[in-house]
């Protein structure tokens, strides 16, 4: 009986085993082969003597009360990752744009690009301005929140509301952290595979507790690991992480007009190059709790609400938390 027993759980472990290869799979660089939770729409661009295509979805509400929001992706995402959020969104009456930035998701991966926050900003507008969009709440997370920050100091007069979540940029990494060239950068993600990713994600997201429901997110950046084209993919990464660094959007917050939500996911402490610093500066950078404090004392028209024991991403680790107070924030007169 014993030694049954024992053969039943190895079984089970390795039907385990074999389903998360099984979602694991290879993707392509425009992922082609994933199908998104919604309805994908592609806007041509013409950007430094390439033709592009930025993905977007454009998701409708049954009743609309008149309102969009536009939601943006971080650096390890794309929209995919917003579905539970816009179906929320929708179902409240909001039309909800959701972007995949150049570079990322769905969109075209440029062989040779100058990336800047303007740049991404701009490419946003343009969509908005295809749709005939005037006015709208940017929700930007984690490098989303950078983009949504840059697209409000350009464009105030359409950003009637900012709500920003565990963004980054609310501090100056470069400031602690060592110079690493893009090619630096492009090594370090050539390595990447489901292991490293998860590893990462495990130690900088989740606080070191792993739930069967964030597998989905590190298979959909590691299966572009399995592509042949991966390179393609690890080179645009290395350059947005060169944005990261070096276009920091701190020093301009003040001058943010839109009305601003801040939903800070108090356990995290994510900063863009952490590993590469100092022990010493290890331990301040990414916190937080007082970035969050210092963003919103900055921010002249802005609200903090601080998520106790929730990390980096709110919406997938506790998506009734960061809903509430999203809906409260959208629905203020």
């Amino acid at each position: 009986m014993k030694t049954s027993f024992v053969l039943i759980i190895c079984l089970l472990f390795a039907l385990q085993v074999n389903a998360q290869n099984d979602s694991l799979r290879n993707l392509d660089i425009n992922l082609e082969n994933y199908q998104y939770p919604f309805a994908v729409n592609f806007l041509p661009l013409d950007l430094q003597g390439e033709k592009l295509k930025m993905a977007y979805m454009d998701v409708h509400p049954e009743t609309p009360n008149g309102k969009t929001v536009v939601l943006l992706h971080g650096k390890n995402f794309n929209g995919a990752y917003w579905e539970q959020t816009a179906k929320a969104l929708t179902k409240s009456g909001f039309r909800v744009i959701i972007p995949d930035q150049i570079g990322f998701g769905k969109s075209s991966k440029p062989q040779h690009f100058q990336y800047s926050f303007q740049q991404l900003a701009t490419n946003t507008k343009k969509i908005l301005d295809t749709l005939d969009i005037t006015s709208v709440t940017i929700l930007g997370h984690s490098m989303g929140g950078m983009v949504a920050m840059r697209f409000a100091l350009m464009f105030p007069e359409t950003a009637e509301r900012l709500v920003l979540l565990n963004p980054l940029g609310l501090e100056d990494y470069k400031l602690k952290v060592p110079y690493q060239s893009v090619d630096k950068w492009y090594q370090t993600e050539l390595k990447s595979n489901f292991e490293t990713i998860k590893k990462y994600q495990l130690s900088s997201y989740y606080d070191g507790k792993w739930k069967d429901a964030y597998t989905r997110w590190a298979n959909l950046y590691a299966g572009w690991t399995l592509n042949k084209d991966y390179p393609r993919v690890a080179w645009n990464s290395a350059l947005t992480y060169d944005l990261i660094m070096t276009q920091p959007v701190i020093y301009e917050i003040q001058n943010i007009k839109s009305r601003t939500l801040l939903i800070i996911g108090q356990r995290d402490r994510s900063s863009v190059g952490k590993n590469l610093a100092s022990a010493e500066d290890q331990k301040v950078l990414g916190n937080y709790p007082e970035l969050g404090k210092k963003a919103n004392a900055l921010i002249k028209n802005s609200k903090l609400i601080p998520l106790d024991n929730i990390g980096h991403l709110p919406h997938i680790e506790n998506f009734d938390r960061f809903i509430k107070p999203l809906l409260n924030f959208l629905n203020e007169k």
